[in-house]
């Protein structure tokens, strides 16, 4: 099979799908790889690292399939047979469309299936998990109070006070580091199988009235709130954030804005000099004030609202994205290492929203029809 690695093409994106090592994982089973020039450099690896792991710099034919961090430009996969990636295809229907006319089968990460056979393909997880990482991290930094409790000879100080919304697999590992740094650490998520998890980590399950989801309905997922269980949430959360010195929030919904769950209202009530981290930029964010790719000051509280969490850590997140791309690429290779996209695999039938022009995905191609008649 043919692989070809495409660079990102956002300044802020500093991941790459493929790493040397991986590079030399599929040279050695036999696959052709090319990689477009500079692509690993971000992440901090060179074109000559690339070429010593046997693949060749630049664009050589067409590829049986494209690789890439972000979903890339049509221009740039044209005459590809297939693309694997994170091509957002729940939040941009209209570059899915566009990607789709250039006859590429499109297989998106963002769909892969919650399901034991499929971890060793979840970009999502891995990505998320260093994305809760860095998002504690950026707390910590932010923050005007340290972290763990400190004893000194001119008295003592009190561990800081973290509240962590959201308690998937971004906001447990939050709640991790949170607590590897001494902090006092709360998390709240409205599955029902949040508050064992949260405990788990030693971390405190924030109480709210509100009726907890069985998340297996939604695939892993939480779902969207009614607007009047909505409103109980916010009044429930408000005395919680307020009393944070750092709120993390890192809830998502696919396809849908995230939610809000950080009000102004609650904002004007936290101490001047605390943090919120929205780590759900990417959809709009958690906080009511966010700027997605921004960091402001509101009412003394600083609120920042990244959109490169995992690639603030290019050199350790491109090293499991690869090893996600290798194991995908293992379960689309025939027997002679040639492309087989199986429709019976229900990794990728799961994962493949476009094939021979046409948007195929019910979920990707129902919205799009659904948006386009509410328009």
């Amino acid at each position: 099979m043919h692989v070809h690695v495409v660079a990102a093409a956002t300044a802020w994106e500093r991941r790459v799908a493929l790493t040397p090592d991986a590079v030399s994982r599929l040279a050695a089973s036999g696959h052709r790889v090319t990689v477009d020039p500079g692509a690993g450099a971000g992440s901090g690896f060179s074109d000559d690292e690339y070429a010593a792991a046997g693949a060749s710099i630049g664009r050589e034919g067409d590829a049986d399939l494209m690789v890439a961090v972000e979903r890339p430009e049509p221009a740039s996969i044209s005459g590809a047979r297939s693309l694997l990636g994170l091509l957002d295809p729940l939040g941009d229907r209209d570059g899915i469309v566009s990607l789709a006319a250039t006859g590429a089968t499109l297989l998106a990460f963002e769909l892969v299936p919650r399901s034991t056979r499929a971890q060793a393909v979840d970009v999502l997880s891995s990505q998320s998990s260093l994305a809760g990482y860095q998002a504690a991290l950026e707390a910590a930094t932010l923050c005007d109070r340290i972290f763990p409790m400190l004893t000194t000879a001119a008295g003592t100080i009190r561990p800081a006070r973290v509240l962590v919304l959201g308690a998937g697999v971004a906001g447990l590992q939050a709640i991790a580091t949170a607590r590897r740094l001494g902090a006092q650490v709360f998390g709240f998520d409205v599955r029902a199988a949040a508050a064992e998890q949260v405990e788990s980590l030693g971390a405190t399950f924030v109480a709210v009235d509100v009726e907890h989801q069985d998340a297996a309905a939604a695939g892993g997922y939480a779902q969207e709130l009614a607007e009047d269980t909505e409103r109980r949430l916010l009044a429930g959360l408000h005395e919680h954030v307020a009393a944070a010195d750092a709120v993390i929030t890192t809830a998502a919904i696919p396809g849908r804005p995230a939610p809000l769950l950080v009000t102004r209202s609650m904002l004007a009530d936290m101490r001047p000099g605390s943090v919120v981290v929205d780590g759900a930029a990417a959809t709009g964010g958690n906080c009511e004030v966010s700027r997605p790719g921004e960091t402001i000051e509101v009412e003394g509280v600083t609120v920042t609202a990244p959109l490169d969490l995992p690639s603030r850590k290019a050199d350790h997140a491109s090293q499991l994205f690869a090893r996600n791309v290798t194991n995908f690429i293992e379960l689309i290779s025939g027997d002679d290492l040639g492309l087989v996209l199986d429709a019976d695999d229900d990794i990728v039938q799961a994962a493949t929203v476009a094939r021979d022009g046409m948007v195929v995905h019910e979920r990707v191609a129902g919205t799009q029809v659904s948006q386009q008649e509410s328009g």
